[in-house]
């Protein structure tokens, strides 16, 4: 996926779902009709997957990563993240 291909997404106050894959074999985001799916290598310890998701979704949507707060699902696959 391409920087920025997810922007209009992007509007401030927006919610965005995502379902996580963590210790995948490569960080990938896909968009579908299943919604969007997020794949990161490393493991749901300590938030670091969860900063590695706020981080590929931001690159996606063309915003900084500072930009996305975790609202719901910090310890579950099923996230949602809200556009500040």
């Amino acid at each position: 996926m391409r920087k920025g291909e997810l922007g209009e997404l992007a509007q401030p106050e927006a919610e965005i779902a995502v379902r996580v894959t963590p210790k995948a074999s490569r960080n990938a985001l896909e968009a579908g009709e299943a919604g969007i799916r997020v794949y990161v290598t490393v493991a749901p310890e300590g938030g670091k997957a969860n900063a590695a998701v706020r981080k590929l979704l931001a690159k996606a949507l063309g915003i900084a990563p500072s930009a996305l707060t975790l609202i719901r699902g910090e310890t579950s696959r099923d996230k949602v993240f809200r556009v500040e």
